[in-house]
C-alpha cells in the first residue's frame, strides 16, 4: 500500500506509533482535503477535538459526527473581540478533561494560534505540553496540526519534540512540471529519486516561487488544486515519514485527487510527464541494427585515452604572454621577405 494511502486510512496501524501529524499548506496548495479525509477516518471509538482558528469546523467535518467535539475560536480575534482571552488555559483544560482512552487532538491553523497568542515561544511550548498529554495515553491518540510556513513550523519538525513525524506537505502540479522541463527531474519512478529530491526540496523551500507557478501568468490562479474534472481537483502530496518501520526517514511524494490518495500517474495534470517519458523509452537507438560496432570496449577506451595527441609545442612551455603557436602548413611560404616588396609604394 502506498505510504499516504496507509496514514489517511489507518494512521493507528503505523509501527511505532507516529503521535504527531503534521499538515502543510501554503499560499500555492491548501492541504485542507487531506485534514478532511483525515478525521473522517478516526475510528468511532475514538473521541476527537478539533480547534479550529482558521476555518469553520463545518469545512472540516461533519459537525453531527457525535465522537467529535469541535471548538470554533474563528471569531475570537485580538485588537477586534473585546471578550478574547488567550485560549492556551481552554485548550488544555479540554483536553485534561477529556475522557480515558483514544484521543484525537486537531488544532487548524497553529500559525494563526501563535499570532493570535503573539509568541512563537508560547505556541511551541503548548504543542509540546499537548504532546506530553496525547503520548501518556493508553491508547494510540494523535496531535494533528495544521498550519503554513511561519517560524514555529521549524520547532515542530525538530527531533527534540518528537523523534517519530509524519509530515504532508500539499504541492501544486505545477511544481513537478516545471521542474521535470526546466531542470530535467521528473520524479520517481519517471526519474532517479536522489536527483529529483536534490532539485525539488530547495525548490519547494522557496515559497514565491511556488505562488509564481501558480499565479503567475501561465498559472490557474488558486490554491484548491488543479481541475481534473468538473467536480475533482486534484494536487500534489510530500509524504515524511521520520521513526518508521525502518527506524530511519521515508520521503516520498504522491498524488491526491478529489477526496483520496492516488498515485502520481493518476494525476490528470500529470499525464503530459508520462507520455514525454515513454515517448523518449521508445525512441529508436541509431546505434542499434547496423553492420558494424559503435561502442568501444574498456579496454579499447583505455588504449585511446594512452594515445599522444600530434602537438608540435606540446610539453614546451610557454614563457611569453599572450604568445601564438602555430603550425604551418605545407602549403605555407614561411621566409622573413616582405610580401608586398614587388609593390610600387
Amino acid at each position: 500500500m502506498p505510504l499516504l494511502s496507509s496514514i489517511i486510512n489507518n494512521p493507528a496501524g503505523s509501527k511505532p506509533h507516529q503521535p504527531l501529524i503534521i499538515l502543510q499548506s501554503s499560499s500555492a496548495q491548501t492541504c485542507i482535503p487531506v485534514l478532511r479525509t483525515l478525521i473522517s477516518n478516526f475510528r468511532l471509538d475514538t473521541q476527537a477535538l478539533l480547534f479550529c482558528f482558521l476555518h469553520r469546523p463545518s469545512s472540516l467535518t461533519n459537525i453531527d459526527i457525535p465522537t467529535v467535539t469541535a471548538f470554533d475560536l474563528t471569531g475570537r480575534i485580538p485588537g477586534y473581540d473585546d471578550a478574547w482571552c488567550d485560549p492556551q488555559d481552554e485548550i488544555l483544560a479540554r483536553v485534561r478533561s477529556a475522557p480515558p482512552g483514544a484521543l484525537h487532538v486537531i488544532i487548524d491553523s497553529v500559525d494563526t494560534l501563535a499570532s493570535d497568542i503573539g509568541s512563537t515561544p508560547k505556541a511551541y511550548k503548548l504543542i509540546q505540553t499537548l504532546l506530553g498529554l496525547i503520548t501518556t495515553r493508553s491508547e494510540p491518540s494523535f496531535l494533528v496540526l495544521h498550519l503554513q510556513p511561519c517560524p514555529v513550523l521549524e520547532l515542530l519538525t525538530q527531533t527534540s519534540l518528537s523523534p517519530t513525524l509524519v509530515h504532508l506537505t500539499a504541492h501544486s502540479p505545477a511544481i513537478i512540471m516545471h521542474l521535470s522541463s526546466a531542470y530535467s527531474t521528473p520524479p520517481p519512478p519517471a526519474g532517479p529519486a536522489e536527483k529529483f529530491w536534490s532539485v525539488f526540496i530547495p525548490f519547494s523551500e522557496r515559497t514565491h516561487e511556488s505562488e509564481r507557478l501558480v499565479y503567475g501568468p501561465e498559472g490557474n490562479g488558486t490554491s484548491a488544486g488543479v481541475w481534473a474534472g468538473k467536480d475533482t481537483r486534484e494536487f500534489v502530496v510530500e509524504v515524511l515519514v521520520r521513526g518508521g518501520s525502518r527506524r530511519g526517514v521515508e520521503r516520498t511524494v504522491e498524488g491526491w485527487r478529489g477526496d483520496v490518495p492516488c498515485d502520481l500517474c493518476a494525476l490528470e495534470s500529470l499525464k503530459n510527464l508520462w507520455y514525454r517519458r515513454k515517448a523518449e523509452e521508445a525512441r529508436p537507438d541509431p546505434t542499434q541494427n547496423v553492420s558494424f560496432n559503435l561502442n568501444l570496449t574498456p579496454s579499447q577506451e583505455k588504449s585511446r585515452a594512452q594515445v599522444p595527441l600530434p602537438y608540435a609545442h606540446e610539453g614546451k612551455p610557454v614563457t611569453t604572454a599572450g604568445a601564438i603557436l602555430y603550425d604551418p602548413d605545407s602549403a605555407d611560404d614561411i621566409d622573413d621577405d616582405d610580401p608586398d616588396e614587388d609593390l610600387d609604394i
